[in-house]
């Protein structure tokens, strides 16, 4: 199974440099094996909204979650004690920390760009 970052979503969502990329993934890979967080729905709905494209979000929504089968996940507030010793000890900032705590929970693999 694969836990799908939020950068992955937002490269193929706001047609960035990667997102052929992205969408050879998503077709190579089926949708019930794609999940993704909570923490990712809200931060699509929140850049989405910033930049003005409510739109996006609502497309999103119904597309991969009403009518596809991707699946959201979530932590749990006894998971958070975890997730402030996985930052500390990877030096994570508090997004990539939830993402690396639900990974190692649910023992999926995260899908994400590696930036420099």
């Amino acid at each position: 199974m694969y836990l799908v970052d939020t950068n992955i979503w937002l490269e193929r969502l706001l047609d960035q440099a990667r997102s052929e990329e992205v969408g050879d993934f998503l077709q190579r890979v089926p949708g019930n094996r794609l999940y993704f967080t909570d923490f990712t729905l809200h931060s699509i709905g929140i850049i989405s909204m910033k930049l003005g494209q409510p739109e996006t979000f609502t497309s999103f929504v119904r597309d991969v979650l009403i009518d596809g089968a991707a699946r959201l996940v979530g932590l749990q507030p006894e998971d958070m004690t975890g997730l402030t010793e996985t930052a500390a000890k990877f030096r994570l900032d508090f997004d990539d920390a939830y993402q690396y705590a639900a990974a190692a929970k649910l023992d999926f693999e995260i899908v994400r760009f590696v930036t420099s």
